[in-house]
């Protein structure tokens, strides 16, 4: 996991996903910054930016860090805080995030997952050949034990996670790929890579 850039606001988003939004909490009910109410069910109309979601952050999983193809379907909009808590931000640029529909199902509504936006540099590390991943040895307690939760809620470290980031640095290694194509597709092990002085 590395840090993300923000990236600014469609043109369209204002109209096709903001305005309608809005409209449709004024009209059920539902006061903005405010928790909606349990099993509240409202229109994703957050789905309207996907597209513009996936290409605005290059196709990267905002927690796992991979490329992944909008085409195959995996791409999906994780509300960083979640619609239960403020129902103003369900439709709110600045409050989505890319990730893959894997990540988006593990992170749900907890709150104790580290913000890509506003991650510090190196909280995160990684054993290139395994995959594993792990935090910065160096950290303090407090911040060590926040990058243990992340890892620990979002299934980093599982074994498909671990699989596939060692299997972009063995493709990297045994197909003699740019490592410009390694930092397309697959940044935090380009990251790391480099980190180690090893690309």
């Amino acid at each position: 996991m590395i840090p993300v850039a923000v990236q600014p606001e469609p043109a369209a988003f204002d109209k096709n996903v903001r305005k309608k939004g809005l409209a449709h909490l004024k009209k059920k009910g539902f006061p903005l910054n405010q928790p909606l109410p349990p099993k509240a069910d409202i229109e994703p109309y957050w789905r309207d930016c996907l597209t513009d979601l996936h290409q605005a952050y290059g196709g990267v999983c905002a927690y796992i860090g991979v490329f992944f193809e909008r085409v195959m379907g995996g791409a999906s909009v994780d509300h960083f805080i979640a619609k239960s808590t403020d129902a103003g931000l369900a439709y709110e640029w600045s409050n989505y995030r890319l990730v893959c529909s894997t990540m988006n199902s593990r992170k749900r509504e907890y709150s104790d997952v580290l913000d890509p936006f506003f991650l510090a540099p190196d909280l995160f590390r990684l054993q290139l050949s395994t995959g594993h991943i792990y935090p910065n040895p160096h950290l303090t307690a407090r911040p060590m034990r926040t990058v243990e939760e992340t890892i620990e809620r979002l299934g980093l470290d599982d074994p498909q996670c671990r699989e596939l980031r060692a299997r972009w640095y063995q493709d990297y290694l045994e197909h003699g790929l740019p490592a410009d194509y390694l930092r397309q597709k697959s940044p935090f092990v380009w990251h790391e890579a480099n980190r180690q002085g090893l690309l």
